[in-house]
């Protein structure tokens, strides 16, 4: 039987989120899923039930304010305690530097890099109780800005930084704080955005998803599973001395050391 140990993952309705929230059910006692789309998370709680874990959904949208509160105090009055959390949910605007508007840039940073800061900030207290451990979600974009992607880019830049500073205060606190950097993964946001983008560039589908890895001189486009094991990982017994750290996973896209 598994210690009792709850971890919060936030976008759990599709892409990484619903992999690594079904993931942590082979090694938390009880996930908490959050995202906007309520019935999409009864289906991942289906799954995460039949993986090991008691599952709780929450449908609510962390770009408001009083979302993380919500969210905070339902899994403290189910569970008692937050051992994990896992800041995944947020898509950023991939729009031309030029193109996009004060709103545009607002909307996008508010649930990423906001929602996200005051999640963690709410949880923090039953984090340092249970000694815990966060995660923040970035992107290989940071590392590589252009244009096309600077919102996106910027974002996960700020992220990268934000996690590295909940991470000084967690070395005082007993709280682990790392962020990932995933690149190129196959989300069903991915692929509806090259659904949209081909016919733009007079390109089949296919012949769009195919010129993206080669572009970046990678293989292959990442898998959501490979980027849930590597959380999974993070959160571990076996990494808690990692901490302050941002982990990059992209299939050697970003050439630089």
């Amino acid at each position: 039987m598994k210690d009792v140990s709850v971890a919060i993952v936030t976008g759990a309705s599709q892409g990484i989120g619903r992999s690594t929230a079904i993931r942590l059910a082979r090694d938390f006692s009880a996930v908490v899923l959050a995202a906007r789309n309520g019935s999409a998370l009864e289906e991942v709680a289906e799954a995460v039930m039949a993986a090991g874990a008691e599952p709780l959904s929450c449908a609510l949208d962390l770009s408001q304010v009083e979302a993380s509160e919500t969210l905070v105090r339902k899994t403290l009055d189910r569970f008692g305690r937050i051992d994990a959390l896992l800041n995944i949910a947020g898509a950023v605007p991939q729009i031309d530097l030029f193109e996009m508007t004060d709103e545009q840039w607002r909307a996008g940073m508010e649930l990423k890099l906001h929602g996200a800061r005051r999640l963690t900030m709410r949880a923090w207290k039953a984090l340092k109780e249970s000694q815990g451990s966060v995660v923040f979600m970035s992107g290989s974009a940071a590392l590589d800005p252009k244009p096309a992607f600077a919102a996106v880019a910027s974002t996960n830049a700020a992220i990268t930084a934000l996690a590295k500073a909940f991470a000084e205060q967690g070395i005082k606190d007993g709280v682990q704080v790392n962020s990932i950097v995933p690149g190129a993964v196959m989300t069903g946001r991915r692929r509806s955005f090259l659904e949209k983008w081909a016919p733009a560039h007079n390109m089949s589908i296919e012949e769009a998803m195919k010129r993206f890895p080669e572009e970046a001189g990678i293989a292959r486009y990442g898998q959501p599973e490979e980027i849930a094991e590597l959380l999974g990982f993070m959160v571990s017994p076996a990494a808690k001395w990692m901490t302050g750290t941002s982990v990059r996973m992209d299939g050697g896209e970003v050439k630089g050391i």
